[in-house]
């Protein structure tokens, strides 16, 4: 993205080595934070507001918990993750720096990479599916208006249909033409996202609402299940958390825009438990009406508004979720692979180049295909997902706990064995140990539970953070980094 003129401005660090270092992975300048508390909540609206979102908010009326229970439960998990993620988000906005910069911190200024690469295998792989669900709905809109098309469903080619081939291509190149316009762009693109499902999720639960009555505003969509409430609601909780787990890493992408903290935590207080727990409750007085209206509880959205029958309602829904697909696209699964693949080779990839290869493998992992296989989502699932909470614990610990908040900025982008972030070749081994113990524990646990070995809970994202961060502070409690060096104030 350097020399576009969507770029946001940089801080030019004095010696940095170009194998670290270009204008995109460079701390932003002061006037390049142009993101205030709006862009902050929008860009979470974004996130929470897809059919994924949607169905996972409806899931959570499935537990076996009463409707206040599962209430209780939403406030105790987003609380968590609105706490965890202003951790994860301050040293960006202290640095102006994206996520693979800072994993520099914990990892080593090479060490890096490993973050880097498994958050980007994580953001393709779902970039792709998310698309892939985009261009579901494109199908839908096209058939609506020309039933005709339906002929192009049944010849195909690699687990496509023409049309599917057709509506998946054209989501992936209206998407790279938004994205690769830059981080300006893309924020006033998600600044429009988030809303505008609200208007048509308030329409849609009015419109069930007068179909059904009273009767929809009930929030329990499920018997009481036996056993310890207790037990059923910390689960939950923890699945809020885990939910959220890729972004628990990578929101310093999006943080170190902020113009300042308090935009951070007012944009991320009214986008995570205030946003949450509204677009919750609409997305469960609809789904509680689907069921006397349809005769059935059905947690996706988009087959709700093709029931409905009317075309142009069929045309706005249908419109309204490929927008909100984008936006969580954009949120969760572009814009840190982005990153990630640009830091891997900064002298020859930016972000614009790592986004165009961020789409082309998303392509690739051919995701109709990935999402048909209920053993290949698992076992990516519980193999990657996993590993993000030991790295999130790496990096809060080694932050908080053993730099005390304090880095040489300069040392970020250097490769001088003088560095305070050189460490061994530039490779933090005791980071690299610690995420490896405590991988290997999140996976087993996530691996056992998906195969029944042991009870399916969700706890392995906080049992790997914890073991993580642990693990990392033992084995750093007698390395404390020189800060002789003076930084540069970003």
């Amino acid at each position: 993205m350097s020399g576009h003129s969507n770029a946001p401005s940089a801080v030019a660090i004095p010696g940095a080595d170009s194998r670290l270092y270009n204008h995109d992975l460079a701390p932003v300048a002061a006037e390049g934070r142009t993101w205030g508390v709006f862009s902050i909540f929008a860009m979470w609206m974004s996130d929470v507001h897809s059919v994924g979102g949607y169905t996972f908010a409806a899931s959570l009326f499935f537990l076996g918990l009463t409707g206040w229970e599962v209430l209780l439960v939403m406030v105790a998990g987003i609380t968590a993750v609105y706490f965890l993620m202003n951790l994860i988000g301050r040293p960006s906005l202290k640095y102006g720096t994206p996520f693979p910069v800072v994993a520099r911190m914990s990892f080593g200024v090479m060490g890096a990479n490993i973050a880097a690469a498994l958050r980007g295998i994580v953001g393709i792989v779902w970039y792709g599916v998310q698309t892939y669900f985009a261009s579901k709905a494109v199908q839908v809109l096209v058939l609506a208006f020309f039933p005709g098309a339906e002929a192009w469903t049944h010849s195909g080619f690699f687990g496509l249909s023409a049309l599917g081939w057709s509506s998946f291509l054209f989501m992936w190149l209206f998407q790279l033409l938004i994205f690769l316009n830059g981080m300006e762009t893309i924020r006033k693109f998600i600044d429009f996202c988030g809303p505008v499902v609200y208007i048509v999720m308030f329409a849609l639960a009015l419109w069930i609402v007068a179909q059904t009555g009273t009767s929809s505003l009930s929030l329990q969509l499920s018997p009481r299940t036996e056993g310890s409430a207790i037990g059923h609601m910390a689960n939950a909780a923890m699945l809020i958390v885990a939910y959220f787990a890729a972004l628990l890493l990578n929101f310093g992408d999006f943080s170190r825009f902020a113009r300042d903290e308090r935009a951070m935590k007012v944009g991320n207080f009214l986008g995570l438990p205030v946003n949450f727990i509204v677009f919750a409750i609409i997305t469960v007085i609809v789904t509680a009406g689907t069921v006397k209206v349809f005769g059935q509880a059905i947690m996706d959205p988009v087959a709700i508004v093709e029931r409905i029958g009317n075309p142009w309602v069929v045309a706005l829904g249908s419109v309204t979720f490929i927008v909100a697909t984008m936006g969580i696209n954009i949120v969760a699964n572009f814009v840190s692979p982005a990153y990630d693949i640009s830091n891997l080779y900064p002298e020859k990839i930016d972000f614009r180049l790592g986004g165009l290869i961020t789409s082309i493998l998303s392509v690739m992992v051919c995701p109709w295909i990935f999402v048909s296989s209920p053993q290949a989502i698992t076992i990516f699932v519980s193999i990657f997902g996993a590993a993000l909470g030991p790295m999130f614990g790496i990096m809060v610990a080694d932050y908080y706990l053993v730099k005390r908040q304090q880095v040489v900025l300069a040392d970020l982008y250097s490769m001088s064995p003088n560095g305070s972030l050189y460490f061994d070749g530039g490779w933090n081994r005791k980071a690299l140990i610690a995420l490896g113990l405590s991988g290997f524990v999140s996976i087993g646990l996530s691996l056992l539970g998906a195969y029944a070995v042991i009870p399916n809970v969700d706890w392995g994202w906080l049992i790997g953070a914890a073991l993580g961060a642990g693990l990392y502070r033992a084995l750093m409690r007698h390395q404390v980094p020189s800060l002789s060096r003076p930084g540069v104030v970003a």
